[in-house]
């Protein structure tokens, strides 16, 4: 699943007029590499969710079948979170783990190690691989910590969450469909009862949050 849905306030005035996840990284934008990305691990079957400007999304990338992949969208009246966005998607997301990424996220990381993260969730745990990275400039206190490959709420060193992980749809049970509801909530409530794992990533990875990000990121990838 690719969460597609924020208005992106952050990165206004861009996002006024144009989804967050189509603006572009030197010519490309921000979604079509992921979803690049996403086939290449062989990951071809995706949901996608809209709500804000939503329709020039799915204009843009159509069924999918231009870059090798099946699309299918998830529309949200209105922005529904993260944690509400993929409940109200998990009709079409099936009963097996899924792999969920930001629209935003700017990375090389290869998701075929969260496809095999993937493979190991079960309902009975662990209920969620979290993909972690050093912290940012714009978030130095990070998220989680990572012990022993388990995600804890505390420890002595905590990293940022980069938007990338696999889930059990169990861990979305009591989310009610339609209903705005946290990932980060639902996730500690799985940390603390031990049902998070974890990876730190090392690689390139950038959240695109603001306009300055975004063409401070487009000047680095154009020169290489």
């Amino acid at each position: 699943m690719i969460l597609a849905a924020g208005r992106g306030e952050r990165m206004r005035p861009l996002t006024d007029h144009t989804p967050k996840s189509l603006l572009e990284v030197n010519g490309k934008s921000l979604i079509s590499m992921i979803i690049i990305s996403l086939s290449r691990a062989g990951i071809t079957e995706l949901v996608i969710n809209l709500a804000h400007l939503g329709e020039k999304i799915a204009g843009a990338l159509g069924d999918g079948s231009a870059s090798g992949v099946r699309i299918t969208y998830s529309r949200e009246t209105e922005a529904l979170e993260t944690a509400g966005g993929i409940a109200y998607a998990l009709p079409l997301l099936g009963d097996e783990p899924f792999i969920a990424v930001n629209a935003d996220v700017y990375s090389d990381y290869d998701f075929a190690a969260l496809v095999l993260a993937a493979q190991r969730l079960r309902a009975t745990g662990p209920l969620a691989h979290l993909v972690l990275v050093d912290n940012p400039p714009q978030h130095p206190r990070g998220d989680f910590a990572l012990e022993n490959d388990r995600v804890q709420r505390n420890g002595a060193a905590k990293f940022t969450f980069s938007g990338m992980g696999a889930y059990h749809p169990a861990l979305f049970a009591d989310v009610t469909r339609g209903a705005r509801a946290r990932l980060a909530d639902l996730l500690i409530a799985a940390m603390l009862a031990g049902q998070v794992t974890g990876e730190h990533y090392r690689g390139r990875w950038h959240d695109i949050g603001t306009p300055e990000r975004l063409a401070a990121v487009d000047r680095a990838a154009r020169g290489g």
